[in-house]
């Protein structure tokens, strides 16, 4: 089945995982008031598929948070300090913290 689909999520908006059946899992995107759920394809090697079209989906929701809300990302690694000094009582660098 193909279609496109344009929507906005609304004040509400959430995702979900969630199995449908034991064996069914599924991605459930709940936006307010539109659902969505997004199923392992019917043939074989179908849950490789999903999974790796979650990776993406994972990958560049990612990208777009963070070109439209920079400040609600954290700090990339080489950003993050990387040692921690211990100070003391008076302010040297306590041995055996």
């Amino acid at each position: 089945m193909a279609f496109n689909v344009s929507c906005s999520p609304g004040s509400d908006a959430a995702a979900a995982f969630m199995r449908v059946t034991p064996q069914l899992p599924a991605l459930v995107l709940y936006l307010d008031p539109v659902n969505l759920a997004i199923q392992v394809p019917p043939f074989p090697g179908g849950d490789l598929v999903l999974a790796k079209f979650c990776r993406e989906l994972a990958r560049e929701a990612a990208k777009l948070a963070a070109e439209i809300d920079p400040d609600g990302e954290p700090a990339p690694p080489e950003r993050r300090p990387r040692h921690l000094l211990v100070t003391g009582d008076d302010g040297d660098s306590g041995g055996g913290y």
